[in-house]
């Protein structure tokens, strides 16, 4: 059966807009003036491979008992009520309004799935820092009206929106939407090879000249029962190599492909050990905020292994100090060495990415790291860490108020995630942290 996907907020933010982008045709009148929708309104939505039951609602308006006004925030409580996941809709350019506070208030205490959304998210619309006081995590930048940030709204839905399994599953039994596994990396390092060998076929074109593969290839593949889509992608050069149109084509197909996977396996060449180039897709592995996994190919071309691990160690460390404890394998494509030992490190990965943390332990730990390393004093005064919690996950992503977050040193900062990686097993993920100003947002007491 559909999950149900219900959109909510103040007149006149979009949710009509966004309700035909995802019903696919206009079912919804959209008008500039506010208050036009007043039933609830039910479609079959779509986004992707994404299926679910969507409602569009009136806004939150507040009227006598037997008001028009009452009655159309009765139907959107009643839709709130029978929904799997609710999209709080914001207006970008408008900022933080009276009614989103109210909304974001009442959909805390829902205990349901929220998605904070800012629609009118166009090019030149204010950052939407702001938007974190409503206590709701990341908000997601779109444009319901112009199509855009429809693939990063498609990446918060999915976790909330997989198929339930027709009978009672364990946490270990595979789901039905594929895990989506990217094979990165330069030229000439074995992917294709490594693809072929975890399929078992010779799917992919392999050989020694550099650039056999231009598009980036996703095929369907199931591993202990667990259905996954691997890509096969180009190599990557340095941009500045990158001459040839073909190449710039297959380049930037690569480069999607990592942002529309959900982790990434970079391929590097132990007879060549994390070149300048390794180091620079890493680094943009991470800065896509991807989970990632390190397969060190041609491990049986290496006479002394003690030496080159030691090496990989020190070259982690020192150059991929924001991927601290990255999964790691040692394997050959060609022989299919070590080769099993490459999915476990995978869901381990996939797994830390997709980890939260409940608030009561953060702020827990948040008060233990203070007291082992207090925060610097700025003009004769201690910084105040107020108050942390988990905005999103995949990759965890924290927002962390503070008294002055400007002041906050870097080297503080990254003491802080070095102990979250450490306190709730977050091995080898990008975590983000995002500093803040301002009391705790997730307070209710106060309004």
């Amino acid at each position: 059966m559909a999950k149900t996907v219900a959109i909510v907020g103040r007149p006149n933010v979009g949710k009509s807009t966004l309700f035909n982008r995802l019903a696919g045709r206009k079912l919804a009148l959209v008008h500039d003036m506010p208050g036009v929708t007043r039933d609830r309104r039910e479609a079959e939505g779509a986004l992707g491979d994404l299926r679910f039951t969507l409602i569009d609602t009136a806004g939150f308006e507040a009227g006598r008992e037997e008001s028009l006004a009452r009655r159309t925030r009765a139907q959107t409580e009643t839709a709130l009520s029978g929904a799997d996941l609710v999209i709080l809709l914001v207006d970008a350019r408008a900022g933080v309004m009276a009614d989103d506070r109210d909304f974001a208030r009442a959909l805390r205490r829902l205990k349901k799935p929220v998605l904070l959304v800012a629609n009118k998210a166009e090019r030149g619309a204010p950052p939407l820092d702001e938007f974190f006081a409503l206590g709701l995590g990341t908000p997601i930048a779109i444009s319901a009206e112009h199509g855009e940030g429809m693939a990063e709204l498609y990446a918060a839905l999915a976790p909330a929106l997989a198929p339930e399994p027709a009978e009672a599953a364990s946490a270990e039994d595979a789901p039905e939407k594929p895990l989506k596994l990217a094979i990165i990396g330069r030229p000439n390092v074995g992917k294709s090879t490594l693809v072929n060998r975890l399929l078992g076929a010779e799917r992919m074109l392999t050989g020694p000249e550099a650039g056999i593969t231009r598009d980036a290839i996703a095929i369907p593949w199931e591993w202990q029962g667990r259905a996954v889509s691997v890509i096969d992608t180009a190599g990557l050069r340095r941009r500045a190599k990158v001459a040839e149109t073909i190449e710039q084509m297959a380049v930037a197909d690569a480069f999607s492909a990592i942002r529309f996977a959900e982790l990434c396996v970079l391929v590097t060449d132990a007879t060549q050990l994390l070149e300048k180039q390794d180091l620079t897709i890493a680094r943009e592995v991470a800065e896509e905020g991807r989970a990632l996994v390190l397969a060190v190919n041609k491990w049986d071309l290496v006479a002394d292994k003690r030496a080159k691990r030691t090496e990989l160690k020190e070259k982690l460390e020192s150059h991929l100090p924001q991927l601290s404890g990255l999964e790691t394998v040692m394997l050959s494509a060609k022989t299919g060495a070590g080769i099993d030992t490459l999915m476990p490190a995978v869901l381990r990965a996939y797994a830390a990415w997709n980890r939260r943390v409940a608030t009561p332990l953060l702020n827990r730990w948040l008060a233990e790291a203070q007291d082992r390393n207090p925060p610097p004093l700025v003009s004769g005064r201690r910084l105040r860490l107020r108050y942390i919690a988990q905005a999103n996950i995949r990759p965890p992503t924290f927002a962390l108020f503070a008294s002055k977050p400007g002041d906050l040193p870097e080297s503080y900062r990254r003491y802080l995630v070095n102990l979250l990686r450490q306190s709730f097993d977050l091995p080898g993920v990008p975590i983000r942290m995002m500093l803040r100003k301002g009391k705790n947002p997730y307070d209710t007491k106060g309004g």
